[in-house]
């Protein structure tokens, strides 16, 4: 198993949820966060704002389905044509376990 987790523009979620549950992956953790990437931040003037927000979604699915996971997302949460500065990251890491809390079955 593997957790994908994607960093993404608030405003790109609704669609990535959509089309993850049409890509046969209903099961995602979704949470605000803040922070900002290789561009340090957005600057306005004399402002600068280094706490930019974001949306972290999680998905766990087999190893075989990884790949699938990743293009979903990476074709949702693109703007634009070529895509552009902001639009988040995605990390790929691996799940030793998991567990059902109510029943206790192993797995997903």
């Amino acid at each position: 198993m593997v957790l994908v987790r994607a960093i993404v523009r608030p405003e790109k979620v609704g669609f990535i949820l959509s089309e993850l549950l049409s890509a046969g992956f209903p099961a995602v953790t979704k949470m605000s966060v803040f922070g900002r990437g290789r561009q340090m931040g957005v600057k306005v003037g004399d402002l600068v704002y280094d706490e930019i927000p974001k949306e972290m979604l999680l998905v766990v699915c087999v190893d075989e389905d990884k790949d699938d996971a990743v293009k979903v997302i990476l074709g949702a949460a693109k703007t634009g044509k070529d895509g552009n500065f902001g639009d988040g990251r995605i990390f790929v890491s691996p799940v030793e376990e998991a567990y059902t809390v109510s029943s206790g079955t192993a797995g997903l």
